[in-house]
């Protein structure tokens, strides 16, 4: 049996080839953009659609509702956004994230090598086109090669009974999911990632759809970290940005933890490989939650205002 330490450590390795991979894809479709992304944000978020649809697209291209939300945090600060703007960039962030999610469930294992190979050899390109489809590119390799070893290390993990016990206790207790993929998502700052491992475990049998579903949820509260984090120092505005980020995903998940055997029914009818199942069930809730929240985006805004006065 592998030892928990070579576990642990292959696990950090593949996190972080996760997370890089996460990085230079989002370097790669932001060089593609050029320096647009923030007058999009500025000027086409007049009402809360269009800033539902601009939230989304961005979240989408960058492959980071985090990054989004940062951006979004700081034109806050800065005075070239309001309050009232951002809330609609936040609800299609929620959205565009769930790209990442069905992205990571595709069996593209034969072309992963091609995609890194081509990918790292246009990193070396000068000119700006073969650089940004390079760095996208290598990232979404990276992506794969870091699911696949999620994926290897779960059934080695699950061995230790210690796991197994926690295991266990997360499919009975699907709060336990919740407040993991809470946590998870806060250190590492990443809710694809966090989503991603789940789907290694459930693809395994280790873990439950339900108790993945539940991380899920929990994940999205954990994303908020990121954005709050932005907000320090920053003007009154930015610092409710922040707070409406985190009660939004708050109120979601307390709509949608009760209806969690629902929505695993639900999907489970239509897919049949559990990943894309957990994939599906990140895009329903963020669709149904961003659709709820947007006809009451002002008397929300006056909430958060009242409440965080």
């Amino acid at each position: 049996m592998i030892s928990l330490f070579t576990i642990i450590t292959l696990f950090s390795v593949y996190l972080a080839i996760f997370l890089f991979g996460m990085t230079v894809m989002r370097t790669g479709l932001l060089q593609l953009s050029e320096n647009r992304t923030k007058d999009y944000i500025r000027h086409f978020t007049d009402h809360p659609i269009k800033g539902m649809i601009v939230g989304a697209v961005i979240t989408a291209l960058l492959q980071s509702s985090s990054a989004v939300m940062v951006i979004t945090v700081g034109l806050v600060a800065a005075g070239y956004l309001t309050f009232y703007q951002s809330i609609g960039i936040m609800l299609g962030s929620n959205i565009g994230t769930t790209l990442t999610t069905e992205l990571i469930t595709l069996d593209i294992s034969n072309y992963v090598l091609p995609l890194l190979l081509i990918g790292f050899f246009c990193l070396f390109s000068k000119r700006k086109l073969p650089f940004s489809i390079g760095s996208s590119i290598f990232g979404l390799g990276c992506l794969f090669v870091a699911m696949k070893g999620f994926e290897g290390l779960a059934l080695p993990l699950s061995l230790y009974s210690n796991v197994q016990d926690f295991l266990l206790l997360t499919n009975e207790h699907h709060f336990i999911g919740v407040i993991l993929g809470t946590i998870i998502t806060a250190m590492i700052h990443s809710s694809s990632a966090t989503v991603g491992i789940s789907m290694s475990f459930l693809n395994n049998e280790l873990l439950s759809l339900p108790a993945g579903i539940a991380i899920m949820l929990g994940s999205n509260i954990g994303t908020c970290v990121t954005a709050y984090m932005a907000s320090f120092g920053g003007i009154k505005e930015a610092k409710l940005t922040a707070y409406a980020h985190i009660w939004l995903n708050i109120f979601g998940v307390l709509i949608f933890f009760p209806l969690i055997p629902l929505l695993s029914n639900f999907v489970e009818a239509l897919a049949a490989n559990a990943d894309v199942q957990l994939a599906h069930s990140s895009v329903i809730f963020n669709l149904v939650c961003s659709f709820i929240a947007l006809p009451f985006v002002k008397p929300f805004s006056r909430f958060i205002e009242k409440l965080h006065r």
